[in-house]
């Protein structure tokens, strides 16, 4: 089970809700894809990344049910994307390069909200 929450950037709460999510395949290896969900599972020394996604709408209507009292679905169907499988050393390699890449994002922010000099 993962959390699921709205990738809209509506306002919310700071709480989630865990759901069972089965991402079914969908073959389209031309063209671009777009993942709004994703998990990892480690198994005899490979970790498997299941990218998925899930239509935003109902993300938004999950949360509206949520704070309105009324309990979450019990599971969802999303579109799973692909699938890599990857020795673990490799794991680390991209976690690494991820990590490189918020770092970035992160300075770049900052420099845009900081004041400039004069």
């Amino acid at each position: 089970m993962q959390d699921v929450t709205p990738e809209n950037g509506a306002k919310q709460d700071q709480s989630s809700t865990r759901v069972n999510v089965r991402l079914r395949p969908v073959e389209r290896p031309d063209q671009p894809t777009t993942a709004n969900f994703s998990t990892v599972a480690v198994a005899q020394g490979i970790a498997y990344l299941d990218f998925g996604f899930i239509e935003p709408a109902l993300l938004g209507r999950i949360a509206r049910t949520v704070q309105d009292g009324q309990s979450a679905p019990k599971s969802i169907d999303g579109q799973r994307v692909t699938r890599m499988a990857m020795p673990l050393e490799q794991l680390v390699g991209l976690h690494q390069q991820i990590q490189q890449v918020l770092v970035g994002l992160r300075d770049a922010s900052q420099l845009k909200t900081s004041p400039s000099p004069h």
